[in-house]
Protein backbone atom coordinates (compact mmCIF):
# COMPACT_ATOMS: atom_id res chain seq x y z
CA UNK A 1 0.00 0.00 0.00
CA UNK A 2 1.35 3.04 -0.85
CA UNK A 3 0.69 6.23 2.08
CA UNK A 4 0.74 8.72 -1.12
CA UNK A 5 -1.35 7.03 -2.97
CA UNK A 6 -3.97 6.47 -0.14
CA UNK A 7 -3.93 10.50 0.27
CA UNK A 8 -4.79 10.98 -3.63
CA UNK A 9 -7.37 8.20 -3.74
CA UNK A 10 -9.17 9.77 -0.24
CA UNK A 11 -8.65 13.28 -1.45
CA UNK A 12 -10.53 12.01 -4.66
CA UNK A 13 -13.12 10.26 -2.68
CA UNK A 14 -14.42 12.71 -0.67
CA UNK A 15 -14.00 15.71 -4.10
CA UNK A 16 -16.36 13.34 -5.42
CA UNK A 17 -18.61 12.31 -2.33
CA UNK A 18 -19.07 16.44 -2.57
CA UNK A 19 -19.90 16.55 -6.24
CA UNK A 20 -23.05 14.36 -5.31
CA UNK A 21 -24.04 17.66 -3.56
CA UNK A 22 -22.40 20.57 -5.91
CA UNK A 23 -23.33 19.70 -9.77
CA UNK A 24 -19.74 21.87 -10.46
CA UNK A 25 -18.17 18.32 -9.78
CA UNK A 26 -18.92 15.41 -11.23
CA UNK A 27 -18.74 12.98 -8.30
CA UNK A 28 -18.93 9.32 -9.49
CA UNK A 29 -16.55 10.10 -12.23
CA UNK A 30 -13.98 11.60 -9.50
CA UNK A 31 -14.19 8.53 -7.23
CA UNK A 32 -13.57 6.21 -9.86
CA UNK A 33 -10.66 8.45 -10.83
CA UNK A 34 -9.29 8.08 -7.33
CA UNK A 35 -9.42 4.62 -7.42
CA UNK A 36 -7.72 4.56 -10.70
CA UNK A 37 -5.04 6.52 -9.55
CA UNK A 38 -3.92 4.58 -6.59
CA UNK A 39 -4.30 1.50 -8.59
CA UNK A 40 -1.85 3.21 -11.16
CA UNK A 41 0.67 4.46 -8.23
CA UNK A 42 0.99 1.02 -6.68
CA UNK A 43 0.56 -0.65 -10.13
CA UNK A 44 -2.61 -2.14 -9.65
CA UNK A 45 -1.85 -4.77 -6.92
CA UNK A 46 -5.08 -5.95 -5.86
CA UNK A 47 -6.96 -4.03 -7.91
CA UNK A 48 -7.49 -6.30 -11.14
CA UNK A 49 -9.34 -4.86 -13.83
CA UNK A 50 -12.42 -6.54 -13.19
CA UNK A 51 -12.51 -4.34 -9.99
CA UNK A 52 -12.47 -1.42 -12.44
CA UNK A 53 -15.49 -2.48 -14.58
CA UNK A 54 -17.01 -2.97 -11.71
CA UNK A 55 -16.70 0.25 -10.59
CA UNK A 56 -17.63 1.88 -13.75
CA UNK A 57 -20.76 0.04 -13.80
CA UNK A 58 -21.64 1.75 -10.91
CA UNK A 59 -20.49 5.16 -11.88
CA UNK A 60 -22.88 4.26 -15.17
CA UNK A 61 -25.96 3.49 -12.51
CA UNK A 62 -25.34 6.56 -10.77
CA UNK A 63 -25.74 8.22 -14.25
CA UNK A 64 -29.06 6.53 -14.77
CA UNK A 65 -30.35 7.44 -11.36
CA UNK A 66 -29.25 11.15 -11.76
CA UNK A 67 -31.19 11.12 -15.10
CA UNK A 68 -34.29 9.40 -14.49
CA UNK A 69 -34.65 9.80 -10.96
CA UNK A 70 -36.68 13.59 -11.43
CA UNK A 71 -38.40 12.26 -14.57
CA UNK A 72 -39.74 9.43 -12.05
CA UNK A 73 -40.85 12.29 -9.96
CA UNK A 74 -42.87 13.42 -12.31
CA UNK A 75 -44.66 10.72 -14.00
CA UNK A 76 -45.21 9.09 -10.13
CA UNK A 77 -47.22 12.39 -9.51
CA UNK A 78 -48.82 12.29 -12.26
CA UNK A 79 -46.78 14.49 -14.37
CA UNK A 80 -46.98 14.94 -18.11
CA UNK A 81 -44.29 14.82 -21.44
CA UNK A 82 -44.46 18.91 -20.89
CA UNK A 83 -43.70 18.61 -16.86
CA UNK A 84 -41.09 16.16 -17.40
CA UNK A 85 -39.44 17.99 -20.15
CA UNK A 86 -40.10 21.39 -18.00
CA UNK A 87 -38.10 20.05 -14.97
CA UNK A 88 -35.55 18.88 -17.89
CA UNK A 89 -35.30 22.01 -18.68
CA UNK A 90 -35.75 24.34 -15.87
CA UNK A 91 -32.44 21.85 -14.80
CA UNK A 92 -30.52 23.01 -16.97
CA UNK A 93 -31.88 26.77 -17.10
CA UNK A 94 -31.87 26.92 -13.04
CA UNK A 95 -28.29 25.64 -12.69
CA UNK A 96 -27.05 28.68 -15.01
CA UNK A 97 -29.17 31.25 -13.46
CA UNK A 98 -28.93 30.20 -9.39
CA UNK A 99 -25.74 28.04 -9.56
CA UNK A 100 -26.41 24.79 -7.20
CA UNK A 101 -29.49 25.81 -6.40
CA UNK A 102 -31.19 25.51 -9.17
CA UNK A 103 -30.77 21.72 -9.52
CA UNK A 104 -33.13 21.57 -7.35
CA UNK A 105 -35.46 24.62 -7.56
CA UNK A 106 -35.21 24.71 -11.49
CA UNK A 107 -36.44 21.37 -11.77
CA UNK A 108 -39.51 22.15 -9.59
CA UNK A 109 -40.11 25.23 -11.30
CA UNK A 110 -40.16 23.99 -14.91
CA UNK A 111 -42.38 20.94 -13.94
CA UNK A 112 -44.85 23.58 -12.42
CA UNK A 113 -44.40 25.96 -15.61
CA UNK A 114 -45.26 22.67 -17.77
CA UNK A 115 -47.98 21.46 -16.15
CA UNK A 116 -49.47 25.17 -16.31
CA UNK A 117 -48.91 25.46 -19.97
CA UNK A 118 -51.36 22.27 -20.36
CA UNK A 119 -53.63 24.89 -18.60
CA UNK A 120 -53.80 22.25 -15.62
CA UNK A 121 -54.48 23.57 -12.26
CA UNK A 122 -52.61 25.09 -10.29
CA UNK A 123 -53.08 22.15 -7.46
CA UNK A 124 -52.02 19.65 -9.99
CA UNK A 125 -49.04 21.95 -11.17
CA UNK A 126 -47.71 22.17 -7.66
CA UNK A 127 -48.12 18.68 -6.70
CA UNK A 128 -45.97 17.63 -10.04
CA UNK A 129 -43.38 19.99 -8.84
CA UNK A 130 -43.37 18.09 -5.39
CA UNK A 131 -42.65 14.75 -7.39
CA UNK A 132 -39.83 16.18 -8.85
CA UNK A 133 -38.43 17.54 -5.61
CA UNK A 134 -39.06 14.09 -4.15
CA UNK A 135 -37.36 12.56 -7.41
CA UNK A 136 -34.23 14.73 -6.87
CA UNK A 137 -33.79 13.80 -3.22
CA UNK A 138 -34.28 10.13 -3.64
CA UNK A 139 -31.89 10.12 -6.72
CA UNK A 140 -30.12 12.01 -4.35
CA UNK A 141 -29.61 9.29 -1.94
CA UNK A 142 -29.37 6.72 -3.64
CA UNK A 143 -26.49 8.16 -5.75
CA UNK A 144 -24.68 9.05 -2.05
CA UNK A 145 -25.34 4.88 -1.10
CA UNK A 146 -24.01 3.81 -4.51
CA UNK A 147 -20.79 6.04 -4.13
CA UNK A 148 -20.68 4.89 -0.44
CA UNK A 149 -20.47 0.98 -1.97
CA UNK A 150 -18.20 1.98 -4.22
CA UNK A 151 -15.70 2.89 -1.77
CA UNK A 152 -15.92 0.59 0.99
CA UNK A 153 -15.67 -1.84 -2.08
CA UNK A 154 -12.18 0.08 -2.62
CA UNK A 155 -11.02 -0.46 1.15
CA UNK A 156 -12.04 -3.74 1.28
CA UNK A 157 -9.90 -4.57 -2.48
CA UNK A 158 -6.86 -2.41 -0.62
CA UNK A 159 -6.66 -4.12 2.33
Amino acid sequence: MSIIGMIIAVLFFIAGVAGTLLPALPGAPLIWLGMFLYGWIVDFNNLPWTFFVGQGLAVALIFFVDYFAGAWGVSRYGGSKEAVWGSVIGGLLGLILMGPFGLIFGPFIGAVAGELYLKNSPEKAFRVGVGTLIGFLGGFLLKLAIEIVMIVWFFIAVF
